[in-house]
C-alpha cells in the first residue's frame, strides 16, 4: 500500500510545525546516532528514500558526497527540499520508495530516515536496495522502533493525574499493517519485529555493521525539553548494514 498523507494540505501544514521540520536535522533526536552510523560520503553516489525536505539530501553533499538523489512520494515535500537546495548535484525525483528500479551499482550510499515502517515489504525493498549499491556500499536506515509500533495506538499509560506511567507492548509477535494516529489523522504503518529487519538483510546479501536505539543528546534535551520522556523507552531502530 502506498500511502501519500503529507500531500494533504492540512497534514502537510501540521507536519511543517513539528520541530525537526523547522530545525532540521538538529532538530531529531537520533540524528546524532544516525550521523554515527554513516560512512566516510566523499565521492560518493548517495541515495536518499523518503527524502522529505531534502535534509540528509544536504548534509551528504556538505559531507562531500559527489552527487545525491532524494526520492519522496509527496510533492510538497520536494517542493519544499527544491525550496531550500540551491546545489546542481542534487536531484529530487518523485517516486515511491516500493518503486525504485535503479541500475545495478549505481550508488555507493542508500539512506532513509524514518520513511521504510510505511513500506509493507521490506525484504523486497532489500532487495532492491541490494542491487542498486555497489560492492562495498553502505544501506543506512532508520526507522520507528518496533516497541513503538507493535501497538497501533503509540501512546503511554497513563496514570489518574494524566502522568505518564509506562509505555506497553502488545502484540509485538503480529507483525503487518497497524492503524496509527499521527498529527490527528490516521496513517498506516507496518510493524515488524527487530529480527524481521536483521534477517530480510541478511537474506538479501547484507552483512550487518552496528544497530542503534539511540536516546536523545543532552543538548537536544536542553534544547526541547519535551523530549525528556524519550529516555524511558526506544522509540527509533537504526541500521547500518554493508553489501557484501
Amino acid at each position: 500500500m502506498k500511502q501519500n498523507k503529507y500531500d494533504d494540505l492540512g497534514f502537510f501544514e501540521k507536519y511543517s510545525q513539528m520541530a525537526r521540520s523547522t530545525g532540521g536535522l538538529d532538530a531529531a533526536g537520533e540524528w546524532p546516532a544516525l550521523r554515527a552510523l554513516l560512512p566516510d560520503l566523499t565521492g560518493k553516489v548517495v541515495l536518499d528514500l523518503g527524502c522529505g525536505y531534502g535534509w540528509h539530501c544536504r548534509y551528504a553533499r556538505e559531507m562531500g558526497a559527489r552527487s545525491v538523489l532524494g526520492v519522496d512520494l509527496s510533492e510538497k515535500m520536494l517542493e519544499r527540499a527544491r525550496e531550500m537546495t540551491d546545489d546542481s548535484a542534487i536531484q529530487y525525483r518523485r517516486l515511491a520508495i516500493e518503486d525504485i528500479d535503479f541500475e545495478a551499482g549505481e550508488f555507493d550510499v542508500v539512506i532513509s530516515s524514518l520513511a521504510i515502517h510505511y513500506v509493507e515489504h521490506f525484504d523486497a525493498l532489500c532487495q532492491k536496495v541490494h542491487h542498486c549499491l555497489a560492492e562495498g556500499g553502505s544501506f543506512i536506515l532508520s526507522v520507528e522502533h518496533p516497541i513503538f509500533t507493535s501497538r497501533a495506538e503509540q501512546d503511554w499509560y497513563y496514570g489518574l493525574q494524566g502522568e505518564r506511567l509506562h509505555w506497553p507492548v502488545d502484540n509485538y509477535q503480529r507483525e503487518g499493517l497497524r492503524q496509527a494516529r499521527f498529527l490527528e489523522t490516521d496513517v498506516v504503518k507496518y510493524h515488524r519485529t527487530v529480527a524481521t529487519y536483521m534477517n530480510a538483510l541478511i537474506e538479501a546479501g547484507f552483512s550487518l555493521k552496528r544497530l542503534s536505539e539511540p536516546q536523545p543528546s543532552q543538548e537536544a534535551l536542553d534544547k526541547y525539553p519535551d523530549m525528556r520522556d524519550e529516555t524511558r523507552r526506544p522509540i527509533f531502530l537504526l541500521i547500518a548494514a554493508v553489501k557484501k
